[in-house]
């Protein structure tokens, strides 16, 4: 798996704890080893402006994903998987909205943005959480994904 991480947003990161806890989550669901995933670290303002022209936003948020190729994802044993690298997609994060994130949740902000992270993941993979139920699969993954990293994290 390949999985690259660009921080530009003027904020100290963890970012072999963001590599570590997206690198769980795509193993934890079945995503092709040669699958490539970028990760990229920015600014509020640039959030914004990404916010804006892509979502139709108004102001920063706190994760963006931006799928490439669905071919990455390891559907079963009844489907045959190629053993092409695929672009699994961009997910961009905005440290400065985590940390304002994490205070209103009561963690930390690395903890916000290991669960952006893995929210970023997820949506790359095709989750979403417009309607009840999909939102409440959606959370319930993201949960259980952060929680098992924590998990092995921790030994």
């Amino acid at each position: 798996m390949s999985i690259e991480i660009a921080n530009e947003s003027g904020v100290t990161v963890d970012t072999d704890a963001v590599l570590a806890v997206a690198r769980h989550a795509l193993d934890e669901m079945g995503v092709n080893p040669l699958a490539e995933l970028s990760v990229l670290l920015v600014d509020v303002d640039y959030m914004t402006e990404l916010n804006h022209r892509w979502m139709g936003g108004d102001g920063p948020t706190d994760v963006l994903a931006f799928p490439m190729d669905e071919g990455s994802v390891d559907h079963g044993p009844g489907e045959v998987s190629g053993n092409e690298p695929a672009l699994l997609g961009d997910i961009v994060l905005c440290p400065e909205v985590a940390a304002k994130q994490a205070t209103t949740a009561g963690h930390t902000s690395a903890d916000e943005l290991h669960l952006l992270t893995v929210h970023g993941v997820l949506h790359l993979l095709g989750y979403d959480h417009a309607e009840p139920d999909e939102e409440r699969e959606m959370f319930e993954l993201q949960a259980r994904l952060l929680t098992g990293w924590r998990a092995a994290r921790a030994r």
